[in-house]
């Protein structure tokens, strides 16, 4: 799927910069072309002639030095770009790019560029989640960029946390998927858009109450079982929601997102803390979405001091949470739509409909998370809408947020069925 893209890759000044020498390897192995940026910090962990013998292309490092293979070298590599990849993108970068500053080759072409831009952030894990960074992060995913979420582990300050730079392989599988499925992508003449739905869509004086992100489920005061769920499914839904004029209550469980503005927003921890909040709201609510991951299980006896490790095996007794979709369905009273997801990895219908039925839901979201660019922690999916009618509606490859106009459509009309 590389095979003669042209590859824009800005390297930044973070120590992981040196995983880019086998990055570049990797990607010239799958057929790329790669083009390389070299910021005056990433200089200091990786050298130009490291990258140009790799590459086998000249490496940019200045906006005024000569390139004689293009005729215009500001803005030569954003036009040539299939794709830009932006690995480690350091704090610093990513705060240019959500300004749109453009004081060096890299952000200039990052400006310049209609290609599609990919972010993979890397840093201290406290950089990382300062709500400044976060915010900066979702104004470029606004924007339309790709944000490669960081991988968690030991970090070059000496911590442990989430901000690692994902691994070149995974850098490379993750671009191979995005040309692989990119032709899928729903084309704004293809599929309901944002600003047509929004037109017809009016959501004003309706309670919707939505359910985002995983829950975790202690195992020590440091440990704890949970998921892969990033939240960005259940926040896009409460966010146009939101933007259509519902009172929108959105119950996350811990998410690096930013807390979106104008709707009613808790944070909870287990699958308990979420369920006390779901009864208190729901009585209110004419719509649920539970688009949270909710932990299935959890730990019987909880330990009241870290566990110290050993070389035996550690064993853990777990039970049933609750299941507070099954109960929502119980207590659904005559007029409320009630809205379910089904991540599965096979049987996707089978498992989604015996939900839908088990559950009392009036219409479910079933999503294979196995298939690539459609599942936790990426900002597209690829969804059946499954209904009590026995219908079944299939959506092409799309953005969260273009989904998530698409779902109210379909739950509007389900509650006009109702009321």
């Amino acid at each position: 799927m590389l095979k003669d893209k042209n590859i824009i890759l800005g390297v930044t000044g973070g120590i992981a910069a040196y995983k880019c020498v086998d990055l570049v390897s990797r990607l010239r192995k799958q057929g790329a072309n790669v083009h390389v940026i070299l910021t005056k910090g990433a200089q200091n962990f990786v050298t130009e002639t490291a990258m140009r013998e790799i590459s086998g292309n000249p490496v940019v490092t200045s906006m005024w030095q000569e390139i004689q293979q293009y005729d215009v070298e500001h803005i030569a590599l954003a036009r040539l770009a299939d794709v830009v990849l932006v690995a480690p993108a350091t704090a610093n970068v990513i705060a240019k790019c959500a300004c749109g500053m453009a004081d060096d080759m890299l952000t200039t072409t990052l400006l310049a560029t209609k290609a599609p831009v990919f972010f993979a952030p890397a840093m201290n894990t406290n950089m990382y989640e300062n709500s400044i960074t976060q915010q900066n992060l979702h104004t470029l995913q606004e924007r339309g960029c790709h944000i490669i979420d960081p991988a968690a582990g030991h970090l070059a300050c000496g911590t442990s946390g989430v901000g690692r730079m994902p691994e070149p392989q995974e850098l490379v599988e993750i671009l191979v998927d995005f040309f692989a499925t990119g032709k899928e992508l729903a084309e704004p003449d293809e599929a309901d858009s944002r600003q047509h739905l929004a037109e017809e869509l009016d959501f004003s004086g309706l309670n919707i109450l939505v359910t985002a992100a995983g829950t975790r489920e202690p195992i020590d005061p440091v440990r704890y079982i949970g998921n892969r769920s990033s939240g960005k499914m259940g926040y896009a839904i409460a966010e146009a929601a939101r933007d259509l004029g519902a009172n929108v209550t959105l119950i996350s469980g811990p998410s690096a997102l930013t807390p979106l503005a104008g709707v009613n927003f808790f944070k909870v921890e287990s699958a308990r803390d979420m369920r006390r909040l779901v009864l208190e709201n729901f009585p209110e609510s004419q719509i649920v979405i539970k688009a949270a991951a909710v932990a299935d299980y959890r730990v019987k006896n909880v330990a009241d001091h870290k566990i110290k490790k050993n070389d035996e095996e550690l064993t853990l007794v777990l039970e049933k949470n609750p299941d507070i979709l099954k109960e929502l369905g119980q207590k659904k009273q005559k007029g409320q739509v009630l809205v379910g997801f089904a991540a599965e990895t096979q049987n996707l219908i089978q498992y989604a409909q015996s939900k839908l039925e088990k559950k009392n839901l009036d219409m479910i979201v079933a999503n294979d998370v196995s298939k690539p660019q459609a599942g936790f922690n990426v900002d597209t999916n690829l969804i059946k809408l499954l209904k009590r009618d026995g219908s079944i509606e299939e959506l092409p490859l799309m953005s969260k947020k273009d989904l998530a106009y698409i779902i109210l459509n379909h739950v509007m009309k389900i509650y006009r069925q109702h009321n």
